[in-house]
């Protein structure tokens, strides 16, 4: 299964005839049907529509259609109906003429100061008369379904380079990982030596007024209470049992976006915890690069559904 990012975007159009249901008319027009989708990342999904009134029926379809296939993001779903109807002067029939004479004179008996029918009124009523509501039930579906695919699509190709690029940083954690484990034992004897010597420069100091039994294991002690301190041995095993866990999570794909997010959280918590035990220079170096990868793999899973 492939891991898709909640970022994308995808459109599609269709054009529909619109001709008069009189056949004498000369108004022919075509109407062009629209469909945008935007979608950022999110915790959760989040719909919004931007819909002519001609569609506004249809939304409760397209929320189902897009709740099927999305399960994360903030979706913005925009269409449009663009008809060429408004640029063809519509020609009035002979009967239309007819009726709105009729009309006319009537309105006048009553109404004597009432101002005749213009010709731009006269071509508005005959607009009215020939267009043809259209039914976007049957037009609107099949192109949600194609742009949903295609969105659908191109999230999938910027979660593939999401991937892609968050097994390379977790390569690179393992890298580090692995030249952190020898520091430790090298700082425990180092530490150990350290003691040792400061046991018998005290020695020297006393004359003997200290037991060198008591003194060199009371500097034992402290060696072995440092070694404790500064042991990362847990760190280590709980970093590496996160990459492995990432690593699968990625391999296997789907909604992984939140379970990412958590296990991003551990490596940082963990990252820290061996830098607060950092003795040495070397392994605090370490641990600020653990970090700044685990910020950058943080940023891009933000982005996973």
């Amino acid at each position: 299964m492939s891991v898709y990012s909640m970022t994308g975007y995808a459109s599609a159009q269709t054009n529909t005839p619109d001709t008069s249901p009189d056949q004498t008319s000369r108004a022919v027009s075509s109407a062009r049907l629209g469909l945008e989708i935007r979608s950022v990342n999110s915790r959760f999904l989040d719909l919004t529509f931007r819909l002519p009134e001609e569609l506004r029926a249809l939304e409760p379809l397209m929320r189902e259609q897009l709740n099927a296939q999305l399960k994360r993001g903030k979706v913005e779903v925009r269409a449009f109906i663009e008809s060429s109807a408004n640029s063809v002067v519509a020609e009035p029939t002979a009967r239309l003429m007819q009726r709105l004479n009729g009309v006319q004179d009537s309105i006048l008996a009553w109404l004597p100061q009432a101002a005749p029918l213009s010709v731009a009124d006269v071509i508005k009523l005959a607009a009215n008369e020939q267009s043809s509501p259209q039914d976007w039930s049957t037009l609107l579906p099949p192109l949600l379904t194609s742009t949903l695919q295609e969105l659908l699509a191109a999230r999938q190709r910027e979660g593939d380079r999401l991937a892609s690029m968050l097994l390379q940083r977790i390569a690179q954690l393992r890298t580090l990982v692995t030249q952190a484990v020898p520091l430790v034992p090298q700082l425990v004897e180092q530490q150990r030596l350290r003691f040792l010597e400061r046991w018998r420069d005290a020695m020297a100091l006393s004359e003997g007024a200290v037991a060198p039994e008591a003194a060199q294991d009371r500097a034992l002690s402290e060696a072995t209470a440092f070694a404790i301190r500064i042991d990362v041995a847990e760190e280590v095993t709980r970093l590496n049992s996160h990459l492995d866990e990432l690593e699968r999570l990625i391999q296997k794909g789907g909604e992984i976006g939140k379970r990412l997010d958590f296990l991003i959280q551990e490596l940082h918590r963990e990252a820290n915890t061996l830098g607060s035990k950092s003795a040495a220079l070397e392994l605090t170096h370490i641990s600020v690069d653990m970090k700044v990868l685990i910020e950058q793999m943080r940023e891009q899973v933000q982005n996973i559904e």
